[in-house]
C-alpha cells in the first residue's frame, strides 16, 4: 500500500505565504510525475502544478509567478511554495502521484491521492 500525506495548509491573510508538503510512503518503487490539484467549495477539482521526476515544471496560468512547485526524491516528497495568496486561492490543496510499488510480490503502476489540505487566504 502507499500513502500520500499532505500538511501545510492554513489560514493566512492575503499577499502572505503558505508551504505545502506532500509526503509518499510505502513499498515505492519509482514515483514519475507528482502534482498539485485544489477544490475550491462549490467547484470542480483543477489542476494547479505537476513536476516530473526530472524536475521539469508545469503551472497552471493563475499561479505563475507565485507558486514554485519542487520535489525531494530521496525523502519521496514534494513541496508547494505559495507567495502573494489571494482569497481566490483558498481550496482545499491535494497531492496526487504517478508512482509503482510492490504489492502481494508484484509491481503495480497506479494515480495516487492525498487526503487534503485546507488552504484558507482572508481577505
Amino acid at each position: 500500500q502507499v500513502q500520500l500525506v499532505e500538511s501545510g495548509g492554513g489560514l493566512v491573510q492575503a499577499g502572505g505565504s503558505l508551504r505545502l508538503s506532500c509526503a509518499a510512503s510505502g513499498s515505492i518503487v519509482s514515483i514519475r510525475t507528482m502534482g498539485w490539484y485544489r477544490q475550491a467549495p462549490g467547484k470542480q477539482r483543477e489542476w494547479v502544478a505537476r513536476i516530473a521526476s526530472g524536475g521539469s515544471t508545469n503551472y497552471t496560468d493563475s499561479v505563475k509567478g507565485r507558486f514554485t512547485i519542487s520535489r525531494d526524491n530521496a525523502k519521496n516528497t514534494m513541496y508547494l511554495q505559495m507567495n502573494s495568496l489571494k482569497p481566490e486561492d483558498t481550496a482545499v490543496y491535494y497531492c496526487n502521484a504517478d508512482l509503482s510499488y510492490y504489492r502481494n510480490g508484484w509491481i503495480v503502476s497506479d494515480d495516487n491521492w492525498g487526503q487534503g489540505t485546507q488552504v484558507t487566504v482572508s481577505s
